[in-house]
């Protein structure tokens, strides 16, 4: 069975939050904090901080 996690990230000064799930925690924060996605809510906010996480 594959575990899942649902994670919070924020861009703590101006206290903009993200929500999101995945399969693979440490891949997708790396994506955040790189920005791959240029035009994505989180580059544009520079939410590139890990504050919750939670397995399922």
């Amino acid at each position: 069975m594959k575990l899942w996690y649902i994670y919070i990230m924020s861009n703590k000064p101006q206290g903009v939050i993200y929500v999101g799930v995945t399969n693979n925690l440490l891949e997708r924060v790396k994506k955040h904090k790189l920005k791959i996605y240029t035009n994505s809510f989180t580059a544009k906010y520079n939410c590139d901080k890990l504050i919750y996480f939670e397995e399922w």
